[in-house]
């Protein structure tokens, strides 16, 4: 991984590592400055690794519920030692809870309460010298755009809203007698003056956003300063890399056909389908006793099957079977018809809603991911009355599926609900970009999301 890229799923997980060992090391610190026996013997025959890794895990999984992990960057420092201490608390908390339970895993008093002392201040610190970090020269890259298209403004206002994408916009070389877009931030000059503007501003990466390219783009200059080490791209590739989604409307079949990237390697997805198949075996066991609860609440609150069925399309256009614990009063589309979900749709039922809101309807998908029909990550499944309506409306929407759909998906934690094909839209670019940029880091990063939504009841997935 680039160390100036800090966007991204390996980022998230590098820094929570990073900051993983730092509250171990906390509080190994404490136990040598404090316990009287040697603390490599606390730690080896003591269970002392144990109870700080306990304390550790406890800690950033509060600061993981807070979304610390998802946004690198906070503006508010006061915000950030309060988040750090509440996710401490909590692990305070949870301490107290052991001393009744369990003693063995709870840890020496003063051990705990200099090690807290300790990761309370590097916590917000290591934070602090990372956003500092991102900041700098050296870390960030220098962006020219060549062309203000609304692209491009879009482009600009989201490097300046995210510092931690690793970007810092230099500004945009207008088109001759061009209008610049709303966003564009600094003009620095014309096309006539692109190369003098160049040489004096020293960009890292050059983004071309013209909307005249065949007569008026400056080929030479942009020739000359990609043999001499600067990177030139395409808005669209920049737009993919800021905002995590591939640019539908600058999308052209050329790229898709010719492109080395896009589409899923045969062996990434059968990596994907084995450890599907070994979360999907774990899932069916760990959530039976859950499964069965709410079988019997549907039965009892409301006529109807407790299990709904629903013909979905998958991979390369294959119709499945899809099964869900039924949310909906019985017959719900008699009148309708096929329709989008809304959020508060009015044909779920009460106790539907709160398994909506869990999610704890999806779990028979776990019986399709056995099948082989899904996989825990992907584009979620659509049903085909809907894909044929909308692959003749939206360009490359069949191409969501060349992999198998998910439980879960890229779209489903950055999306919410959608019932418009501008929605839709926007989900296909989170589908495209997954596709692309299908790995496992990226699975578990969706995974660990997945949960934390579900967990707080939130969101759409």
């Amino acid at each position: 991984m680039r160390l100036h890229r800090l966007f991204g799923p390996e980022s998230s997980l590098a820094v929570l590592a990073t900051e993983l060992v730092l509250v171990f090391t906390c509080y190994t610190i404490a136990a040598t400055l404090l316990l009287p026996v040697d603390p490599l013997v606390f730690l080896a025959y003591d269970g002392g690794a144990l109870r700080f890794l306990l304390v550790a895990l406890t800690i950033l999984a509060v600061v993981y519920l807070q979304d610390l992990y998802e946004v690198l960057w906070v503006d508010s420092r006061i915000l950030l030692v309060q988040q750090f201490s509440l996710a401490i608390g909590v692990a305070f908390l949870l301490q107290a809870f052991l001393n009744y339970a369990d003693s063995a895993w709870v840890m020496p008093r003063w051990t705990m309460l200099v090690g807290s002392s300790l990761a309370l201040v590097a916590l917000p610190a290591n934070r602090v010298f990372f956003m500092a970090l991102i900041g700098t020269e050296a870390f960030a890259e220098r962006v020219l755009f060549l062309g203000c298209s609304p692209l491009v403004g879009r482009i600009y206002r989201r490097i300046v809203e995210r510092p931690d994408i690793g970007f810092r916009a230099i500004g945009c070389v207008a088109e001759d007698d061009e209008e610049p877009a709303a966003g564009c931030g600094r003009i620095l000059g014309n096309l006539d003056e692109f190369r003098r503007i160049a040489e004096r501003e020293q960009p890292d990466r050059i983004v071309v956003g013209m909307k005249e390219r065949r007569r008026r783009m400056p080929q030479k200059d942009l020739l000359e300063l990609r043999f001499s080490g600067v990177r030139i791209e395409e808005a669209a590739t920049t737009y993919e890399e800021v905002f995590g989604r591939v640019c539908v409307p600058e999308l052209r079949p050329s790229q898709l056909i010719l492109s080395g990237e896009l589409g899923p390697a045969r062996e990434t997805m059968l990596l994907q389908s084995v450890y599907s198949y070994v979360l999907a075996l774990v899932g069916v066991v760990a959530t039976l006793p859950l499964f069965l609860a709410a079988v019997v609440a549907v039965k009892l609150t409301s006529r109807g099957p407790a299990l709904y069925k629903q013909v979905r399309v998958g991979k390369n256009g294959r119709v499945f079977t899809l099964y869900k614990i039924r949310s909906m009063y019985a017959d719900a589309e008699s009148r309708t018809g096929a329709v989008w979900a809304d959020k508060n749709d009015p044909r779920v039922t009460p106790v539907g809603r709160l398994l909506r809101r869990f999610r704890i309807d999806e779990i028979p998908q776990l019986w399709n991911v056995l099948r082989g029909e899904m996989v825990i990550v992907g584009p979620r499944p659509e049903r085909p009355e809907f894909v044929e309506a909308l692959a003749r409306e939206i360009p490359f929407y069949r191409q969501r599926l060349a992999v198998k759909p998910g439980l879960t998906g890229w779209a489903q934690i950055n999306a919410g609900y959608g019932n418009t094909v501008e929605d839709t839209v926007t989900k296909l670019e989170y589908d495209l970009y997954y596709i692309k940029n299908m790995r496992p880091a990226l699975d578990a990063f969706i995974i660990f999301h997945t949960a934390k939504v579900i967990l707080l009841g939130r969101g759409a997935v």
